[in-house]
């Protein structure tokens, strides 16, 4: 169905895409149609085919009929808006595309934004490595707490006390919402009931009940935001013996910066260099922080053959949508690190944010790029 539309509008030697979110598809197709559209004096190829960046790839983007999968056209489209030169350029000017599967490329690809990172050296990776063992206790210590909240659970809620069981499940599902023995019991008529009547009751006034049910959990994982805090109980359990109990808490930078410059015994260098060292202290704290929470998601959030897949020694982001896994693609802010670090995966190429673009299409087919 394709060929005539693609042939009509090729005419103008302008360029036509054909995109489709399968690899195998759309070599298939070139080469079962290119014949066709040859015979006519159309020139055909298919980026699939070769290496990004690369001239034979150049020469594909020349051609009047370019298939092609939507991930390829839009890290393309991404790496030339990254280029520094006009030779660096692979894409030619936007003129026809047809979306083939536009369920799939429009709505379900769509989710997830295409990123390209650029690359860091390797010691950032050896963080996650060098916090893993802590993070390993405090979910290891999380499990023995869930499951002690889930059987008392089950006899309160038995006994018919709602009051202290419904607690006790929220503080489960607060701690570990993902524990399949929780997610198997909240199957159970009812139960997910009594958590929503819980949940509800910790949100009103302003979530003011709220630090109490948490206070007895290591860490608490909101689901809806997807993300994961250590409360004080879970920082004083990963804060070794003998280190700095304050290792994992940010400083009040405002407050401290206001202290340092009120302070009458110290001199202008004095107090400049006093400035300089706890805005490193600062930095470093926060970069730490931040490897412990991706690791923290990485052990409870994210679970293999679920969320990846390790393949050749990969991690492979599997779409949530349809299944597929999603090749060429990472997660961000570390999180990728953080998933390869738990299953032990050693990079070969790792990446950072640096500078990221953005690219996102959405069902009314429009396009963003952000830097």
């Amino acid at each position: 169905m394709a060929t005539f539309p693609a042939f009509l509008n090729a005419l103008a030697k302008r360029g036509v895409h054909i995109v489709s979110v399968n690899n195998y598809l759309v070599v298939r197709d070139s080469e079962w149609m290119g014949p066709l559209f040859q015979f006519h004096g159309l020139t055909v190829d298919c980026i699939d085919k070769h290496e990004p960046n690369s001239i034979a790839r150049r020469n594909a983007y020349q051609a009047d009929i370019t298939y092609g999968t939507n991930n390829e056209f839009g890290f393309d489209y991404l790496r030339d808006n990254m280029a520094r030169e006009t030779e660096e350029l692979v894409q030619r000017s936007h003129h026809f595309a047809m979306v083939d599967e536009v369920d799939s490329v429009l709505v379900d690809e769509a989710r997830t934004p295409l990123i390209i990172s650029g690359p860091i050296p390797r010691g950032d990776q050896h963080e996650f490595y060098d916090l893993k063992p802590r993070i390993f206790k405090v979910v290891e210590a999380q499990k023995k707490l869930i499951n002690q909240y889930l059987n008392d659970a089950r006899k309160q809620l038995e006994e018919g006390n709602e009051k202290d069981g419904g607690l006790a499940l929220f503080r489960a599902h607060r701690g570990m919402p993902k524990y399949k023995p929780l997610i198997k019991y909240l199957s159970e008529t009812g139960n997910k009931n009594v958590l929503q009547r819980t949940e509800n009751y910790h949100l009103q006034d302003n979530k003011k009940e709220m630090p109490k049910a948490d206070a007895p959990l290591y860490f608490v994982i909101d689901e809806k935001d997807n993300s994961v805090e250590l409360t004080d109980k879970g920082i004083d359990l990963i804060t070794g013996e003998g280190e700095d109990p304050r290792l994992f808490i940010l400083p009040e930078i405002g407050m401290e910066l206001n202290q340092i410059e009120k302070d009458s015994s110290l001199d202008g260098p004095a107090k400049f260099e006093k400035k300089e060292e706890l805005i490193r202290d600062y930095s470093t704290k926060s970069q730490r922080i931040h490897s412990i929470n991706q690791l923290l998601k990485a052990y409870t959030l994210f679970e293999k053959d679920t969320e990846y897949i390790i393949v050749d020694g990969k991690v492979k982001i599997v779409d949530e949508q349809t299944g597929r896994v999603l090749d060429g693609r990472r997660y961000s802010d570390g999180l990728h690190q953080a998933i390869e670090a738990k299953e032990n995966v050693k990079l070969r190429t790792p990446h950072k944010r640096t500078r990221q673009l953005h690219f996102r299409i959405t069902s009314a087919c429009i396009i963003s790029l952000q830097v």
